[in-house]
């Protein structure tokens, strides 16, 4: 089922999942064991994310270098189809402009068709590593709102019917110079095509108000489904404002440094015990954010997981 169709037919606010694609040597059963945590909350699909290949280069004997695509994870199609064939759920899988040409995708298009996914989430995805501003390979998409069009495209041409989901930035995307020059990047994409809207994770949802209004007041009509990600360990008070540009209240962060100050976080049992602890502060943090957003109003929520699952059945036990 189309995600703009369960959008529009549900009758109340429900949760969705992201997950990433396991590690090359995982077995689907492991994959499985951790879906299945969350099959009793009626998810209505699963997002899976989708990631460019590493490049390395390799020196020989002979003092020459060949280049080798590295890719570490299992590919999202076969992670869609695993769990299509043991779930009755439907499937998002991430497309993204990073590392691949028009016509691959066009390929990855016509699996999906033929597999019966009806949804896709489009990305412009991240840069290389190293490159300092992101760039299309040969043939490829710059931006997610040329490939939002070839999608819609590929749908007049071929008779598939693709919902469209695109990302968003509460806080701004770091390349932006500003929030309004974010939101109109943002328009671009809905007015190619993209029927929903699900946002970066945030942990302030004032930051996730301001930027609903200000999409309707820039003309965006499409439903806007906020993310959430539940805070878990010490070092994401620092990871995740540096890997995702985003910010952490201080509310939140005085009461991880206060929960932790008479731990010697030198110590393995200390920092355990200590994230223990951040990791019950931001599952009620988490609870609290998704509880406000569904008075408020919102159609949905989105989890990342990013592996975890006990915090986000905690939520999902609290807020469904």
């Amino acid at each position: 089922m189309r995600v703009i169709d369960i959008l529009r037919n549900s009758e109340s606010p429900y949760p969705s999942l992201e997950i990433v694609p396991p590690l090359n040597g995982i077995r689907k059963d492991q994959l499985f064991d951790i879906v299945e945590q969350f099959m009793p909350f009626d998810l209505k699909y699963i997002n899976v994310t989708h990631h460019r290949d590493e490049v390395e280069y390799r020196e020989h004997p002979d003092g020459t270098y060949t280049r080798h695509t590295v890719r570490s994870r299992i590919s999202p199609v076969a992670v869609c189809a695993a769990l299509m064939a043991k779930f009755p759920i439907n499937m998002v899988p991430h497309i993204i402009c990073a590392g691949h040409t028009s016509d691959e995708i066009d390929g990855l298009l016509y699996d999906l068709h033929f597999m019966g996914i009806d949804n896709v989430m489009i990305l412009r995805g991240d840069s290389m590593i190293g490159e300092k501003r992101f760039s299309p390979v040969r043939g490829g998409y710059r931006y997610a709102s040329e490939l939002v069009t070839a999608v819609k495209q590929f749908n007049q041409n071929n008779g598939s019917d693709f919902s469209i989901g695109v990302g968003a930035y509460p806080e701004k995307h770091f390349e932006a110079a500003n929030i309004e020059t974010d939101i109109a990047n943002l328009k671009k994409k809905v007015d190619a095509g993209a029927d929903y809207i699900i946002t970066q994770m945030f942990f302030d949802n004032e930051a996730f108000y301001r930027f609903e209004k200000r999409c309707r007041d820039a003309g965006i009509t499409v439903p806007i489904i906020p993310g959430l990600k539940p805070l878990s360990t010490l070092r994401h008070i620092a990871l995740l404002p540096e890997s995702f540009s985003i910010d952490i209240p201080l509310e939140l962060t005085t009461a991880v440094q206060d929960a932790v100050k008479d731990y010697d976080l030198s110590f393995p049992r200390d920092m355990a015990r200590a994230n223990e602890i951040i990791y019950e502060i931001g599952t009620e943090w988490c609870v609290a954010q998704c509880k406000d957003l569904l008075a408020h109003g919102v159609p949905a929520v989105h989890f990342y997981t990013m592996g975890k699952v006990r915090n986000i059945v905690k939520v999902l036990q609290s807020c469904f």
